[in-house]
């Protein structure tokens, strides 16, 4: 077998620093020279891979349909090279491609993954598709591409947020999600975090408490909260370990203070404490307590989380949220209008606490200079 294919390509002048190719190839040659890089992470949480897991259904639908004989796929495979291609002009857009697949696939799939699933699975029929090819001058370019590319498709975006951090060169919106994605990827891998393992992300799908729930939390801080002002006065670089710190103590005092609605056997299902809204809502308790009380440590928090003690419905009973508003412990959902609800209630239970703490503190001397002085 030929350790080269070559292809009769049309190159489209798009971008200076790119190139890119249209043209036709038969299923079993891209089984030979482009590869799905399936979305993992090794032993130490390292990120490898972009592409989520395959959906079987959708790929048997896509395959059923091919292999009947008037089928047809305009929609192009996308794959990427980083390395083993070579252009060579022959007479403009036209050119020859030339893929070097002597050490395996060089290409990978940017998008199209399901499409190039079912094609391998096709019996009897060597079916041609059209293939778009990106050249990538790194790893890195191959990663961005892939964001944008997908990030106008109904991609989980989930599993957009997950590359975000080895990623450069995003629109604003994407980029300010960054250090929230990387430092939600951290709690949930690093050693000594207590989130470790429980965060649902595509790389750990067994986790209980959803990434863009952890994500809400962080952004929510850096924009007007305590992780703005860890990294506002970040002199020595310490500013992010503060912050994995400041979330990782906070719900390690939250699972103190509430165990039986933290317990491993609860979902987000049978225990709101675990759902997006619980999640989300106590962050901005967080804030309260970081802020107006100091707390910086799993006992200061739990210090401060004491007062809701008895005043909640995690699991069972209903949440009565004040001026009549009493529901189920379940209506409570994963939206914004119940979530900014929910958080109102907690922080005026934990202010007024807060309140109370304060005016008990005073020093007995400072009790008696005052009534001195009235």
């Amino acid at each position: 077998m030929r350790d080269t294919l070559t292809f009769s390509a049309v190159r489209a002048r798009q971008s200076p620093s790119h190139t890119v190719l249209s043209f036709p190839a038969r299923a079993s040659e891209l089984k030979r020279f482009a590869a799905i890089d399936r979305i993992g992470r090794d032993t130490e949480g390292l990120l490898s891979g972009f592409q989520r897991p395959q959906i079987a259904s959708h790929i048997r639908e896509i395959r059923d349909y091919l292999e009947q004989p008037d089928s047809i796929l305009p929609n192009p495979i996308v794959v990427a090279f980083t390395k083993g291609v070579e252009v060579r002009e022959t007479n403009s857009p036209n050119c020859e491609l030339e893929i070097d697949v002597s050490e395996g696939a060089p290409g990978l799939v940017v998008d199209g993954q399901q499409r190039l699933s079912a094609l391998m699975q096709l019996e009897g029929r060597d079916f041609e598709v059209l293939v778009s090819a990106v050249i990538c001058g790194d790893e890195a370019e191959l990663r961005r591409q892939f964001v944008l590319v997908n990030n106008t498709r109904p991609l989980p975006k989930s599993l957009i947020y997950e590359l975000l951090p080895g990623v450069d060169g995003l629109p604003s919106r994407l980029s300010n999600r960054s250090f929230a994605s990387e430092l939600t990827a951290k709690l949930n891998y690093a050693p000594g975090s207590f989130l470790r393992g429980e965060i649902y992300q595509h790389t750990n799908p067994g986790g209980r408490i959803k990434d863009t729930a952890i994500q809400r939390v962080i952004m929510s801080s850096l924009s007007d909260g305590m992780m703005r002002e860890l990294l506002r006065r970040d002199d020595d670089g310490a500013g992010a370990q503060q912050c994995f710190d400041l979330i990782s103590d906070y719900y390690r005092a939250v699972a103190l203070v509430f165990p039986d609605a933290w317990a491993a056997k609860h979902t987000p299902k049978t225990s709101r404490l675990v759902h997006g809204a619980g999640i989300v809502a106590l962050g901005y308790v967080m804030e309260v307590l970081a802020l107006l009380d100091g707390a910086r440590s799993p006992a200061e928090f739990a210090k401060g989380l004491g007062c809701l003690e008895g005043r909640t419905a995690w699991t069972s009973g209903e949440w009565d949220l004040g001026d009549g508003d009493r529901r189920n412990w379940r209506a409570i959902q994963n939206v914004n209008r119940d979530i900014v609800t929910l958080a109102q209630h907690l922080i005026g239970i934990v202010r007024t606490d807060i309140r109370a703490r304060r005016s008990t503190e005073i020093a007995p001397d400072q009790v008696l200079l005052a009534a001195v002085g009235a």
